[in-house]
């Protein structure tokens, strides 16, 4: 999968597609939260296999820490480390802007996937857009 830190419109609809795909075609997730107002000041990545979209998410940066969001793959692509090579961009791009902590909200079911990156779970389960997260932590060097 080639990766890229979203540079045009084509590229962020491209992200925007499978967003939608997954979070509101997949995960029934209201369109509304789905593409929220961060949408305009993040930095969106988008990851490619044979030059079509496979994979998206997002990243902010929220007071000393990279903040990863919106994270998903393709249901048919995925067992394909698509999302931990997305996750390594995100926290590359975090290193390069000097922070050394990352964090993100994972859907309950996904904790153990972030666990094995080197995530820690640090709150107690919540509802976001009707589905159960966690937050959770890493420490990047």
């Amino acid at each position: 999968m080639i990766i890229k830190a979203v540079e045009t419109d084509e590229e962020l609809q491209h992200a925007y597609r499978v967003r939608r795909v997954v979070f509101v075609d997949e995960q029934q997730v209201p369109e509304d939260l789905e593409l929220d107002e961060h949408d305009e000041t993040a930095l969106h990545f988008v990851g490619y296999e044979n030059k079509e979209p496979a994979a998206a998410a997002r990243l902010r940066f929220v007071d000393d820490y990279g903040k990863l969001e919106r994270i998903c793959v393709l249901k048919e692509l995925r067992g394909k480390s698509y999302g931990r090579q997305m996750i390594e961009a995100m926290e590359d791009r975090i290193r390069k802007e000097g922070l050394v902590h990352a964090k993100l909200n994972a859907q309950t079911h996904a904790q153990d996937f972030y666990k094995d990156l080197g995530y820690e779970k640090v709150s107690f389960e919540f509802m976001d857009a009707g589905i159960p997260h966690v937050t959770m932590i890493k420490q990047i060097r």
